[in-house]
């Protein structure tokens, strides 16, 4: 990907997010807005735990929505990449680390939504240092407590949702 904003996903996953904010965006500003108009007509605001409540929700319901436009603003939707072998965004990666065979989806934490497959980013320590190697190959990435960590590509399979 040529912009480091873009962020790929597939169809279902676009589809899922733009839902998702079309939701919050209408319905859920004014289920929220309207919860903070009924807290405000109790009375004093200082003491209100129904006010803050819906204040602190707003506030969530808010940025949640900036996230998500600044997500789909910037996606690239296709299907996932054929595996090739080699780790590339959106492929299925089985890695030995430490010892221990792990199995990850790499790309955004969003398109993994619903599976239970965990989600590194390419720009994660883990996900930078494997990028674009092939089945077979080792590494080794420095892990946010300085540790160093070796890596081996075990398989790499197509991403099927």
């Amino acid at each position: 990907m040529a912009d480091s904003n873009q962020t790929w996903l597939t169809q279902d996953a676009y589809d899922r997010l733009k839902a998702e904010l079309d939701e919050l965006s209408g319905p859920g500003r004014r289920d929220i807005a309207a919860r903070i108009e009924a807290a405000r007509e109790e009375g004093d605001l200082k003491e209100n735990g129904g006010y803050h409540a819906a204040k602190d929700e707003q506030g969530k319901i808010e940025a949640r929505i900036r996230d998500l436009e600044e997500l789909l603003k910037h996606a690239v939707v296709a299907e996932a990449p054929e595996s090739r072998g080699v780790v590339e965004i959106g492929t299925v990666i089985t890695a030995e680390i430490l010892g221990d065979q792990e199995k990850f989806l790499l790309g955004n934490r969003e398109l993994g939504e619903g599976s239970d497959l965990d989600v590194y980013s390419a720009e994660s320590p883990l996900g930078s240092a494997i990028l674009g190697l092939k089945i077979g190959d080792t590494t080794s990435y420095e892990a946010p407590n300085g540790k160093k960590i070796e890596v081996g590509i075990v398989a790499v399979d197509t991403y099927t949702g």
